[in-house]
């Protein structure tokens, strides 16, 4: 055998032993997916009702009006709000 046809029969077994053994591999990662292992979400998202900007909620300022939870992204925003609800009643 000439040192070409070697090569081209390597590089045909390393093709095939990818093709076998590596979507063993992806399977292997996709079957944990769908056994019903549900992921569950870290945070969730708020919206400043100033700013209107979203804020993940343990990192939100609350403050509690009529017995609503406000979430705000600063001090700034939740004074502010605080003030003008103060304001309009």
């Amino acid at each position: 055998m000439t040192p070409l046809r070697i090569f081209i029969l390597a590089i045909l077994f390393f093709i095939l032993y990818r093709l076998l053994f590596g979507s063993r591999k992806r399977q292997k990662v996709t079957d944990t997916h769908s056994k019903g292992q549900k992921t569950v979400p870290q945070d969730t998202l708020v919206e400043d009702p100033v700013c209107h900007s979203y804020v993940p909620k343990r990192q939100a300022i609350q403050a509690v009006k009529d017995g609503e939870t406000f979430y705000f992204c600063s001090d700034k925003c939740c004074k502010t709000f605080l003030e003008e609800q103060g304001e309009g009643r």
